[in-house]
């Protein structure tokens, strides 16, 4: 996995090599990175504004910003915001954080003109431009995706769609748009190596979301006939980069791989409020070695800490690429980069919930200071996340997440098979939910989050930690019901054997130190009693 997603090996056009990408030499590459989700197509939830209509969608916000500051102000704001949210700052860090690619969301509003004809702009293509000299710069492959289609692919807030149709499906002009849009790009990117690929569209076709939410699977056929006049017209002009196809309904649904759509292609597909386990991934490593096409996990994430270090390594032990969503957002603990509310942000939040308007010079005001906000150097960095995707020092592990491969008697062994809950299920695992389920406490939330595992006598799991050195101890949080030992070995080296007593609540297990080691396989086996894990933390020294 480390050579793999190492920036060493972003070199050369990226291209599909049966179930592997592959770079200019010939070298296997695993996708690391994030996706620039509300710089070139904006989202509401990422200015901290959910469930206000009126700011849920890039036309939406430009249109409330507009109202609120005047038209001129609101021309400089959004020249000003598209520099500053995305800088070469934020590339370094990027690079710094061992990223190897990104995922640029694209609006077509940048790149053409509003209209049934085809007509193109040049702002958004100059603006493209010079970000691909800094992904040359930082080796960052950089996928090209359009979010936001002529008309709307998805039929929600997304899409940046007029009415939550996937118009670009139902009518022939914006259809006829996004051919062109993608010859386009195909035409001006074709020597392009550091562009990793061209995603054709995100998400395309939601599902019904509430009762009387209109049905559009019946577009499905036409989605189809568009990937497949698409390739046709990119392939005109550019026979290099590697394409990447999403199903339906959030891209989670096959139903559309029936086929091979092109030689150099990847089945891209979406997670999100999934267990962090093989369950969440099987459907699609069925699909793809069906087809024999490699497999990208090209949004995922706005979870727990946690839940990103279950789910990334995972990923990676499949051959699975991985970019998670989003890169930045306000107030945020779960995004690399978290970006502080301007004071008066409270006067935007009453207005868009029915209250007062702010005067213009409080309007100003508030998206100056946004713009000072948003840029990475006073943005707060979540360094503990990185620290979860790659399961370095700094992780923390919950006890559930014991490594589901290679399987049964080589990563972890149950005496049982004890009865199936709700969380890792066919592993044979005792997994216990000390908690009823209740409501969610945000929204990807699920039962595996409170799950803990329960090793019975003779039973053993494993946790693989990444680059360790001798400057990293271990810490397990615990509980016993009777007398009970635990043992704890680093790839078969003991590092302790402890007693634990009978009581009720945590235990804490510390004095541990780590061997260096480039992969650390840590192996935790209950000697008599039994024990429930809660969670391994993995922490650097810090002298």
């Amino acid at each position: 996995m480390k050579k793999a997603i190492d920036r060493s090996r972003v070199t050369g056009f990226l291209h599909a090599a049966g179930r592997e990408l592959r770079n200019g030499r010939e070298e296997e590459v695993l996708l690391l990175g994030w996706g620039l989700g509300n710089w070139l197509l904006c989202e509401g939830y990422m200015w901290g504004f959910d469930r206000q209509p009126q700011f849920d969608r890039p036309r939406r916000i430009e249109q409330t910003i507009r109202t609120l500051t005047g038209d001129r102000f609101a021309d400089r704001f959004w020249k000003a915001f598209r520099e500053q949210y995305i800088t070469e700052a934020d590339l370094a860090l990027m690079a710094e954080m061992g990223c190897n690619s990104l995922r640029i969301p694209l609006s077509w509003r940048l790149f053409m003109e509003e209209g049934p004809v085809p007509q193109f702009r040049k702002e958004g293509f100059l603006l493209l431009d010079r970000f691909l000299d800094l992904c040359e710069k930082y080796s960052l492959y950089a996928f090209l995706d359009l979010h936001a289609a002529p008309g709307g692919q998805t039929g929600a807030n997304i899409d940046d769609s007029m009415d939550d149709l996937c118009r670009l499906f139902i009518d022939d002009a914006p259809f006829e748009c996004g051919l062109a849009l993608w010859e386009e790009f195909a035409r001006r990117y074709h020597d392009r190596w550091i562009v990793g690929g061209y995603d054709l569209l995100n998400e395309p076709i939601r599902p019904p979301r509430f009762p009387g939410d209109p049905d559009l699977d019946g577009y499905t056929p036409r989605l189809v006939a568009f990937y497949e006049h698409a390739i046709e017209r990119i392939r005109r002009h550019d026979q290099k980069h590697l394409i990447a196809l999403e199903g339906i309904h959030w891209a989670t649904d096959n139903r559309i791989f029936d086929h091979v759509y092109d030689d150099n292609m990847v089945l891209h597909f979406h997670r999100y409020g999934c267990p962090p386990d093989i369950s969440s991934l099987r459907e699609y490593l069925e699909v793809a070695e069906r087809l024999n096409v490699p497999l990208w996990l090209g949004e995922t994430g706005e979870n727990t800490l946690a839940w990103f270090s279950a789910m990334i390594p995972l990923a990676f032990r499949e051959g699975i690429s991985v970019t998670m969503w989003p890169w930045k957002k306000l107030e945020c603990t779960n995004s690399p980069c978290s970006y502080p509310e301007p004071a008066d942000w409270h006067l935007l939040r009453t207005f868009l919930s029915g209250g007062v308007q702010p005067s213009y010079d409080e309007a100003r005001q508030m998206f100056s200071q946004l713009l000072q906000n948003i840029r990475v150097e006073n943005c707060r960095i979540n360094h503990e996340l990185t620290a979860q995707v790659l399961r370095i020092p700094g992780c923390e592990i919950r006890g559930t997440d014991f490594d589901e491969l290679p399987g049964e008697g080589e990563s972890f062994h149950a005496e049982g098979p004890h009865p199936e809950g709700c969380y890792r299920i066919g592993t044979g695992m005792d997994i216990v939910q000390p908690e009823a389920e209740g409501e969610k406490t945000f929204p990807f939330d699920g039962p595996w989050r409170t799950s803990l595992l329960r090793l019975h006598e003779k039973e053993w799991a494993q946790y693989t930690v990444y680059d360790v050195t001798t400057s990293t101890r271990l810490e397990i949080e615990c509980e016993a019901a009777t007398p009970s030992r635990l043992e704890i070995r680093q790839s078969g080296v003991l590092l302790g054997t402890f007693d634990l007593s009978a009581c009720p609540g945590t235990q804490l297990l510390s004095g541990m130190h780590l061997y260096t080691a480039d992969v650390c396989e840590l192996r935790l086996t209950v000697l008599s009693g039994s024990v429930c894990i809660g969670r391994l933390l993995v922490r650097p020294v810090v002298s």
